[in-house]
């Protein structure tokens, strides 16, 4: 729906949810609206563009390693973190996309993400970065 128009209110997206049988009540739709980082503008909410004027907004990693990541192991300069199967992609994305220096990049299967750090420190420092956000 928002891929072709905007809607006016969270009133009118709340209705337009519950014609398609989502029952979203506003605190819920409130932070998805803000996580999915949609636009408010003079015509309402629309989803955000990127170069292409596609939008491709993940959640905040924190929120997704908080719901889908199991385990972080250290091994040398590598990470790999267990998730949720049908987790790991997101997860590795939103990883991808922050500016984080221990992180040089990752590679995601299903369940399992392996992350590369530049060295062995780092790599701790990521681990226990990534543990912070499991809570």
């Amino acid at each position: 729906m928002l891929k072709h128009t905007s809607v006016a209110s969270q009133e009118d997206l709340q209705r337009h949810l519950r014609r398609r049988g989502f029952k979203v009540g506003q605190a819920t739709l409130s932070r998805d609206i803000r996580d999915l980082n949609l636009s408010k503008t003079a015509q309402g909410y629309s989803l955000p563009h990127g170069e292409n004027g596609v939008g491709a907004a993940l959640p905040p990693v924190s929120r997704l390693v908080k719901e889908f990541v199991l385990d972080v192991r250290l091994a040398q300069n590598q990470l790999v973190v267990k998730t949720i199967v049908g987790s790991a992609q997101p997860v590795a994305a939103a990883l991808d996309e922050t500016d984080w220096p221990e992180l040089v990049g990752t590679i995601a299967g299903d369940d399992t993400i392996l992350i590369v750090s530049p060295d062995k420190e780092q790599a701790r420092e990521l681990a226990e970065r990534i543990e912070e956000m499991l809570g």
